[in-house]
């Protein structure tokens, strides 16, 4: 990125102020990156552990698998997800306060004796599918949330910074050098005057 300015003393001010910001600014944004990247481990492990506890209940599922043919899968529906939010490290990420089930009506003595275990069964299910879906949508946000702030620590550290202080040791450097030639030129001159002065001098005696 290419730095704009100019060789005086107002652009000068402004890229020392520029520079100030952005040191300032650097250590916060430093601990927010490491913060997102220590969320985005934990959600990470909470998205594998849900899959692996999914996996785990399918496979109980599986073993009823007979018994599901004589099973009204309309016995049972999710009504509602509550859902909430909260702000990990500036990052605003869904929260999942609560699932609602509605059941259909059966007849407790006309119905198998497990048919109350495979309601059951099928809410654990439920709700672990929700959450891992929901750890999945929060791990998506926090991952790129975690990559913009990660951009921004290199292009201030990388790019931001070293360009500020080049244009600075530029600028300094362009009116230390026109400082220099100024107080040359004004010793040639007073120099001159006084070689005139002692002509003048000379051509009156």
């Amino acid at each position: 990125m290419a730095i704009k300015f100019q060789y005086n003393k107002t652009s000068l001010q402004q890229l020392e102020k520029q520079l100030k910001v952005r040191e300032r600014a650097l250590p916060t944004i430093k601990s927010k990156e490491s913060a997102l990247r220590l969320e985005v481990k934990r959600t990470k492990d909470e998205v594998a552990r849900l899959e692996l506890q999914l996996e785990e209940e399918m496979q109980s599922y599986d073993s009823m698998v007979a018994l599901w043919n004589e099973f009204d899968p309309a016995l049972i529906r999710v009504r509602d997800v509550s859902l909430s939010t909260r702000k990990i490290a500036g990052v605003v990420v869904p929260v999942l306060s609560e699932i609602q089930f509605e059941i259909g009506r059966y007849s407790l003595f006309g119905s198998p004796a497990w048919f109350a275990d495979g309601i059951e069964l099928l809410k654990k299910l439920a709700r672990t599918g929700i959450e891992a879906e929901f750890s999945g949508m929060k791990l998506e946000l926090l991952e790129h949330a975690r990559k913009k702030t990660t951009q921004k620590v290199n292009l201030f550290e990388k790019v931001q910074i070293p360009g500020y202080k080049d244009a600075i040791r530029k600028v300094k450097r362009f009116m230390e050098d026109e400082e220099s030639l100024s107080k040359s030129s004004q010793k040639i001159m007073r120099a001159n005057q006084e070689k005139r002065k002692a002509k003048e001098e000379e051509v009156e005696i």
